[in-house]
């Protein structure tokens, strides 16, 4: 079935950047959504695609290691 959305368009344009990053759509980031907000989400899916984005993950820490101290260090 075909819906028709009113979106502003910087909206839909950063989700289009956003989406395009991720490796989909911005329909599919859509349908993805609206199938998890009604219960029809497959965790198995879920988990592969949890692994699919970690490995296209371009991040390196470079050896870097969160320290607790750091992390609750207040910089005013």
């Amino acid at each position: 079935m075909n819906v028709t959305l009113s979106i502003d368009d910087d909206v839909l344009r950063e989700a289009r950047r956003r989406a395009e990053t991720l490796g989909t759509s911005v329909n599919q980031l859509v349908r993805d959504y609206l199938e998890q907000f009604v219960g029809k989400r497959d965790p198995a899916a879920d988990a592969e695609e949890l692994t699919r984005l970690s490995l296209l993950a371009k991040g390196d820490r470079k050896g870097w290691k969160f320290n607790r101290d750091e992390i609750h260090e207040r910089k005013f």
